[in-house]
């Protein structure tokens, strides 16, 4: 008898109860909320906004997971600095080229060009830093113990906060929205933000853009093959360092992109802008699986949905008081659970010990 207990593995016990609860939780929250309509009232153009919100919200964090998962993919290291190359394009380009084309009139005589400008200056920005970053803070340290480059990045972070924080001042700073995103548009019947909409929308044909660069050029075979096996790509004629580079530049890139749709949909910038992001971003690529780039870009916008549908559609079926206010809480719940059930990520592969 006592044998049989001791091969009794409660741990594992421990964990099926705690998922049965939760997803007992979940459901009866649901089916609260739908059939007893607990909480607020909600009319169907508001589910409607909620979800257009969320794959909008989605969009963004996938564009930045994309630099987490693309550097961990060839260097097995989280790049907590990325937050901050998301920051620095958005701040640099406020302050010194949308600001100025707002007070011109340009950007709303000129929208187009004139958001292309913008985010071409965030991208050249963010490049450069993510480049002066690996050049500097990582790249010496590429054959260390892994918990050097981790904490490496932890410091290259709070460097940039605090030196865009003495360059620009620790003020908010608004970002200028043209005329033409700004309000609502009518999509049958349902009324939507003009900016989430085109954020929604120019943010999927970058993911797309993405894909067909690591997928479908001479580049993006140098970055799958490096991330494959260093050493076996440098007898194959690749040029790893080179190809590291190119992929923090193309993470950088991205964050950029987002950064700019940040700043149309929230309207501000300041220099503590990329942590939440940056650490929403992070969680996204955990969620999809890190290293997969399609598990990136699913994490974003299934972190994005349950953020922006979890507190109306459960929080409050629950009962929970002030549901809106604890998004933050359902996306990181959300982590813990797909961590719980499926540890790899959604997309993820089961870790060889190499990378494990």
């Amino acid at each position: 008898m006592m044998q049989r207990r001791k091969d009794i593995d409660w741990v594992g016990i421990a964990l099926w109860v705690f998922r049965a609860v939760i997803i007992v939780a979940i459901i009866y929250g649901i089916i609260a909320k739908i059939f007893f309509d607990v909480g607020t009232s909600y009319k169907t153009s508001d589910w409607a906004t909620f979800i257009i919100s969320g794959l909008s919200q989605g969009s963004l964090y996938a564009l930045i997971a994309l630099g987490y998962t693309m550097v961990y993919g060839i260097l097995f290291m989280i790049n907590f600095a990325h937050g901050e190359f998301f920051m620095s394009g958005a701040m640099t380009t406020t302050i010194f080229i949308a600001t100025p084309m707002a007070a011109s009139g340009f950007l709303d005589r000129q929208p187009i060009l004139g958001l292309l400008v913008i985010i071409i200056a965030a991208m050249l920005v963010s490049v450069g830093i993510a480049l002066l970053t690996e050049r500097v803070a990582y790249r010496p340290l590429r054959r260390a113990p892994r918990l050097v480059p981790l904490i490496t990045a932890i410091g290259a972070s709070f460097f940039w906060q605090y030196f865009f924080r003495g360059l620009y001042g620790g003020q908010i700073i608004p970002f200028p929205v043209p005329e033409v995103l700004q309000g609502r548009v009518n999509i049958l019947g349902f009324e939507f933000l003009k900016a989430r909409l085109m954020v929604m929308v120019a943010s999927m044909v970058m993911l797309l853009a993405l894909w067909l660069l690591v997928q479908r050029t001479r580049t993006g075979r140098a970055i799958r093959a490096v991330a494959e096996d260093k050493d076996v790509a440098a007898l194959m004629g690749i040029d790893v360092d080179r190809t590291i580079a190119i992929t923090f530049a193309v993470g950088a890139a991205m964050a950029a992109i987002a950064a700019v749709f940040w700043g149309l949909v929230f309207r501000q910038v300041h220099f503590f802008m990329g942590f939440v992001p940056g650490i929403k971003a992070f969680t996204a690529a955990v969620l999809g699986g890190i290293g997969s780039i399609p598990g990136a870009a699913l994490g974003g916008l299934f972190l994005g949905v349950i953020e922006s549908l979890g507190p109306p559609l459960v929080l409050e079926g629950l009962g929970v008081p002030g549901a809106h206010q604890l998004k933050d809480m359902t996306a990181f719940l959300l982590l813990v659970l797909v961590l719980i059930f499926r540890p790899q990520g959604m997309l993820g592969e089961k870790l060889s010990d190499k990378k494990a």
